[in-house]
């Protein structure tokens, strides 16, 4: 399994394009590989036949390990030998690279290490050359979590008791969840495995914050409803109202570009440009890709991205580069009938916006009451790096915009 991106520690094969007996040449593509939401091609790095498959579609495995066996020809074999592996001469006594294994950790070993907090040396490596697996630790991180024998928990002595009464909080042992009769056990696929890592990380390392504002969007509603048909005709796609608010807030990240930023340690990195991740849903599925330099694009652009990019999810064709460097999400949670949320950050950006339902609502204005079409906007934001003063200022041009939206001061081309 090779290193398909910076961050990238394991995959899940989601289909093998080859099968045993099959010729290929170094680089084809053998197999397609679920990881960090992207469907990813991997290449081969021999040329020769497939003799077995090891990983089976659907099965989860670590940057590193063995995918499948690749037969080359005596002298390829020799000269791949060579160029890759330099040669080293082990001396009487030494212990050969091939025991040596069990000190080189993959990243997702040392991450689940570091989390439960493991020495990595005191556990026994099932692997190649003694090396330490991902489900060497999960055994260990197991036994740990499981109960006694006795069902019993140690009895602590009477010193102890008096020593630690006021100061030790109450221990809560994690005991492993278990499938009842009659329930329906679902394996953690690669995807659903990486929403709920970024989800903990978002929610243990942000801070999160929140507030709401209300919009009268009666105008724009009103402009996309005469354009609409209009538009389809020509462009072939729809003209949606979540384009008019991606254009907002692409506007009004340019104002304030203190949303537009990310929390880095020991500084706060303010993106240059406003690249904005947007949800799209597929089936079980939810894939997160991103519309670069929206605040360049028009409401047209805008809206072409948003059918092209929500045209790859539904057929899984979203590449790597359709998912990197989003700078500000905002989410279109209307579209679920929803009327009030609070998002979770998509670590590492500063905030996301949820975008709720356009509904129908009596409000009063100039001392009567008239039907609008109302949206709320819920902004949930890092608190480390960013204030209510600025939020509220950015939401309020956000609401102004929206609220100002006619065919003379918003262009749809």
């Amino acid at each position: 399994m090779p290193q398909l991106g910076e961050s990238v520690t394991e995959g899940t094969v989601s289909t093998w394009l080859v099968k045993v007996g099959d010729y290929v040449e170094k680089y084809d593509a053998i197999a397609e590989v679920m990881t960090d939401k992207v469907n990813a091609e991997v290449p081969s790095s021999y040329s020769g036949v497939i003799k077995e498959i090891i990983a089976q579609e659907g099965e989860t495995i670590e940057v590193g390990q063995l995918m499948c066996y690749i037969e080359m020809e005596a002298e390829q074999a020799v000269a791949a030998q060579e160029s890759e592996q330099p040669q080293q001469v082990v001396e009487p006594g030494h212990v050969s690279t091939e025991k040596t294994m069990k000190n080189r950790y993959s990243p997702a070993v040392m991450r689940m290490a570091q989390e439960n907090n493991l020495d990595l040396k005191t556990i026994n490596g099932t692997g190649k050359g003694g090396r330490i697996t991902r489900k060497d630790v999960e055994k260990v991180i197991e036994s740990k979590h499981s109960p006694q024998k006795d069902n019993q928990e140690p009895i602590p002595t009477k010193k102890e008791e008096e020593e630690f009464e006021e100061f030790t909080p109450p221990i809560i042992r994690r005991k492993p969840v278990k499938a009842r009769q009659g329930d329906r056990e679902i394996p953690v696929t690669g995807l659903r495995r990486t929403i709920a890592q970024n989800m903990v990380r978002s929610k243990t390392e942000i801070p999160h914050a929140w507030m709401m504002i209300e919009v009268d969007v009666t105008n724009l509603v009103a402009y996309r409803n005469a354009e609409k048909d209009s538009f389809k005709e020509n462009e072939g796609y729809n003209l949606s109202y979540f384009a008019f608010f991606l254009n907002a807030v692409a506007k009004a990240l340019k104002k304030f570009p203190e949303l537009n930023s990310c929390w880095a340690g020991d500084r706060i990195i303010q993106r240059n440009e406003i690249n904005l991740s947007i949800a799209v849903a597929h089936e079980h599925e939810l894939y997160v890709p991103v519309i670069k330099n929206v605040d360049e694009k028009s409401i047209k652009g805008i809206a072409k991205e948003i059918h092209q990019l929500s045209r790859k999810a539904r057929t899984g064709t979203l590449a790597k580069e359709d998912m990197e460097d989003g700078t500000f999400t905002v989410n279109n949670t209307g579209s679920f009938g929803s009327v009030e949320s609070m998002g979770v950050i998509n670590y590492p950006q500063a905030a996301i916006l949820q975008v709720e339902s356009i509904v129908k609502r009596p409000v009063i204005i100039d001392d009567m009451f008239a039907a609008r079409d109302m949206v709320n906007l819920c902004l949930s934001l890092d608190h480390r790096v960013l204030d209510g003063v600025i939020c509220g200022a950015f939401m309020s041009h956000v609401k102004s915009i929206l609220e100002n939206i006619s065919s003379d001061t918003t262009p749809i081309y």
